[in-house]
């Protein structure tokens, strides 16, 4: 059995995106690159949805050419293998993507690792990957994806980087009448980030 498990930052006033799809005000500071680098090494596939692949897919792989493209590594050099490595492990590992409108020519350089899965077959898709042995069933962003996924009981996990910032207004990072309980496993904080991780397993053995 594999574990569904949802990465995602989110801001202290519960938005994953500001107006527009904005992410840009969310504080995506060194904790949020280690926790992405953390997940990665645990994880034997990416299940994503279009918007977040596209955004994947237009940015890593020069990354990976060159880590000095990224903002990240021009503001803090010492990052750049963490970059390098969260590059080549997002090109290499395989990705499932769940989309009525991606098709093949949106693949690009991650063609041969990409599998598109339409919509009203993401449930089955994602309970068959569920079953299989190997590594973390990972969802980056993707909350739509995920709001979807948890009420019908395939999400496992979720890793919720609580940052300091008040969007105001956005994507909430849970829709509306999402029933869920939600069992906490552990908090955490790096040094000098006013980032929080909050680590929850999703509690089938109650009610929601």
């Amino acid at each position: 059995m594999r574990t569904v498990v949802v990465s995602t930052i989110v801001s202290l006033d519960g938005f994953v995106a500001g107006p527009g799809g904005d992410i840009s005000r969310l504080p995506m500071d060194g904790s949020f690159d280690a926790l992405n680098l953390e997940r990665l090494r645990a994880a034997g596939t990416l299940l994503l949805g279009a918007t977040t692949y596209r955004g994947m897919v237009a940015y890593w792989p020069a990354v990976a050419e060159d880590p000095t493209v990224s903002p990240a590594v021009q503001l803090d050099p010492s990052v750049a293998e963490l970059h390098r490595e969260t590059a080549r492990r997002n090109a290499e590992l395989p990705k499932v993507v769940v989309s009525d409108s991606l098709t093949p020519a949106d693949t690009g350089p991650w063609a041969q690792t990409t599998t598109i899965v339409r919509r009203a077959e993401a449930h089955a898709a994602v309970a068959a990957l569920q079953e299989e042995a190997g590594g973390d069933v990972l969802v980056f962003g993707s909350r739509t994806l995920w709001g979807d996924l948890l009420p019908a009981g395939l999400v496992d996990e979720l890793f919720l980087l609580v940052g300091p910032a008040l969007l105001g207004a956005g994507l909430r990072a849970f829709p509306d009448g999402v029933p869920a309980h939600l069992r906490l496993r552990d908090t955490s904080r790096r040094p000098g980030s006013d980032s929080v991780l909050l680590h929850y397993t999703v509690d089938r053995a109650r009610p929601s």
